[in-house]
């Protein structure tokens, strides 16, 4: 793998874990992984002929969830910088004409040249300096329809100070430091100012993992 770009950052993946990536979550989760993600892309509500536009979109196992919703009208754009995941999203796809991949990076300013219904991202903004996560949240507001949904699937937040203490200890022991940051700031108030309204949350595991789903201003 090529030096890393953000070096305290846990979301840049290995090669050897690119190529493992969904079975290390598999395991790492003793196997509850595979329920949580089906009931949190449930938790999108996804219409039939949604264009939704998969932001770190990883092996495209999440992408395979969201087109059980949809209709041959129906289209998910799956944007990830790997290209072990991008050939891992190819041969996913590879008969299915709903889903397309690019190769690209999420934490720079990109223009896509589409509108779309939803944006997602799973446990990625979490692992970048804030000004990093600004500049992806624009990516999702520029490339939203008005009207158009976000998605956040990631750690709720916590203080980090008061949680049980074994719970406390796997977090640090397993995170990076960006995620520390993460759990302690008002997302409702950060995707407000972004111009986002109309929230909804789900949580999971206890109240640690939540989708956060924000709405762009139909103006």
């Amino acid at each position: 793998m090529a030096e890393k770009i953000y070096p305290d950052s846990g979301v840049e993946l290995t090669t050897t874990l690119a190529k493992h990536y969904d079975r290390v979550l598999n395991i790492g989760s003793l196997g509850l992984y595979a329920g949580f993600i089906r009931k949190a892309i449930r938790e999108m509500r996804i219409n039939p002929e949604d264009h939704i536009l998969d932001l770190g979109c990883g092996t495209g196992r999440n992408a395979r969830l969201m087109t059980r919703f949809l209709n041959e009208r129906g289209k998910v754009t799956g944007l990830d910088i790997s290209d072990h995941m991008g050939k891992h999203f190819l041969r996913t796809f590879q008969n299915d004409r709903r889903a397309e991949f690019i190769r690209t990076r999420i934490d720079q300013r990109f223009d896509l040249g589409i509108s779309v219904d939803k944006v997602f991202i799973s446990f990625v903004i979490h692992g970048f300096p804030h000004d990093v996560r600004d500049i992806i949240i624009q990516n999702a507001y520029r490339h939203l329809k008005p009207g158009g949904t976000f998605h956040i699937l990631d750690y709720a937040e916590f203080n980090l100070d008061t949680i049980p203490v074994h719970h406390r200890l796997i977090f640090k022991t397993f995170e990076c430091k960006y995620a520390f940051d993460f759990v302690s700031r008002d997302w409702k108030k950060i995707l407000r100012g972004h111009g986002f309204e109309e929230f909804t949350e789900w949580f999971h595991f206890r109240g640690y993992v939540r989708l956060l789903s924000a709405r762009k201003s139909r103006e």
